[in-house]
């Protein structure tokens, strides 16, 4: 009985699998090149409107007064959202991660379940409404500060930190966690020296991710922290103090081309303070991932 000669040229399936995956492959690269072309569409448009308003001045001064209001520059609104940004984190971060640990290594399976729905409900919430709910709790009785627009963007974070955390806590392998249970380690210590130290990159992400929409909030700020304020640097969270979102807003209403060149190199530097901050997280990413290496 002879066997089939065997040929190397491909037959007709396989040239078209072939082909397929070329056609697939160039569809997500294109998908992919679509999604950056976008990005720098957008980058260097709001770059071109706003760079006449791009000078020293601009980082520097906070907004001018009497006969020339178009001078001066928006440090006030750098100033503020550094701080309220800055202690939303500051709260959320905290207890956002307290709360991944919990649901992903203590909670019941059914209360885990709960809590997740609960999470997600609050990520979905409008975030005027939040904004709402700290005015009637904290504004109405207190006035106006930037400490109240923190709580209500540290509310809006958490639900972000928790659930990127709880998902990059559930990637650590079980090895490690039963390597250091054995060893005699108490579970807590278990957790905070070697599942979240593993975890640490994909939190950080998680945490820059959050900042970047905390940072574009302007809803629930435009009743909590921005009306009302002098627009000069101030850093006391007590007081009530205006963000660069709410800058964007107050000049892109104005029909003067000065106040609107403001706006648009207002949202370039708010762009560059997201990226900044991304970046920081992919380097503190690799850092703890080359400590953990070593």
């Amino acid at each position: 009985m002879t066997e089939p000669a065997f040929s190397l040229r491909t037959s007709g399936r396989l040239r078209r699998r072939q082909l397929v995956n070329k056609v697939m492959g160039a569809l997500a690269l294109g998908a992919a090149l679509l999604a950056v072309s976008v990005l720098a569409i957008v980058v260097i448009s709001v770059a071109i409107r706003g760079a006449s308003a791009l000078n020293l001045d601009f980082f520097t001064k906070n907004e001018a007064q009497g006969f020339n209001p178009t001078g001066g520059g928006v440090r006030f609104a750098i100033v503020g959202t550094a701080v309220i940004v800055g202690i939303a984190t500051l709260i959320a971060l905290p207890l956002g991660v307290l709360v991944a640990v919990y649901v992903s290594d203590l909670a019941s399976p059914r209360f885990a379940r709960i809590t997740r729905l609960a999470l997600d409900v609050t990520n979905g919430l409008p975030t005027i409404v939040i904004g709402i709910f700290v005015f009637t709790m904290v504004v109405a009785s207190h006035g106006q500060s930037a400490l109240a627009g923190s709580l209500a963007l540290a509310i809006i974070m958490v639900p972000l930190i928790a659930r990127s955390t709880e998902e990059v806590l559930l990637l650590v392998p079980t090895a490690q966690r039963e390597a250091s249970l054995a060893l005699g380690v108490s579970r807590w210590r278990t957790t905070f020296s070697i599942v979240i130290p593993s975890a640490m990159g994909g939190i950080l992400t998680g945490t820059t991710l959050a900042i970047a929409r905390a940072a574009g909030e302007t809803a629930p700020l435009l009743f909590l922290t921005s009306l009302g304020t002098n627009s000069t640097a101030d850093s006391n969270p007590l007081h009530p103090l205006q963000s660069m979102t709410y800058a964007i807003f107050k000049y892109s209403n104005l029909a003067d081309a000065g106040f609107q060149a403001k706006a648009w190199a207002t949202a370039f530097t708010l762009m560059c303070f997201v990226l900044i901050t991304s970046l920081a997280s992919k380097l503190a990413m690799a850092h703890y991932r080359k400590k953990l290496g070593g």
